[in-house]
């Protein structure tokens, strides 16, 4: 869903997050984890603006209207853990961003996110 925001209006955000739910048939949401999934993402949703210029402030050349898609999405749930999350430990957020960052991003993506998550540390 976080993902999504880069390519549809944040006002759209209430019927990208049906898309996900119902387009993800293998997978179901108890009312539980949907509530933890959906209102984190309206958090960081809403920060996106004061997370971006700390990111910006620190990746020297790679703003992030340069950055690849899945990487500044994976750096924006990071940043929000560091910043906002006081139960979720620095190193566990980069570290799992940096895991999601090999899976679903290209070859240079684990060290890039690392960078830029390590300057914000």
């Amino acid at each position: 869903m976080l993902f999504r925001v880069e390519f549809h209006d944040k006002e759209d955000m209430l019927q990208q997050i049906a898309v996900a739910q119902g387009g993800m048939e293998d997978v179901t949401w108890n009312e539980k984890d949907s509530d933890y999934i959906l209102g984190k993402c309206r958090k960081i949703v809403k920060r996106i603006p004061e997370i971006d210029e700390a990111v910006n402030e620190v990746s020297k050349g790679w703003k992030t209207k340069r950055m690849g898609k899945v990487d500044l999405t994976l750096i924006r749930l990071a940043v929000y853990e560091m910043k906002y999350e006081e139960d979720i430990p620095v190193q566990v957020a980069i570290n799992e961003a940096v895991e999601l960052a090999k899976q679903y991003g290209t070859d240079d993506s684990p060290s890039f996110v690392n960078g830029v998550l390590a300057k914000l540390a």
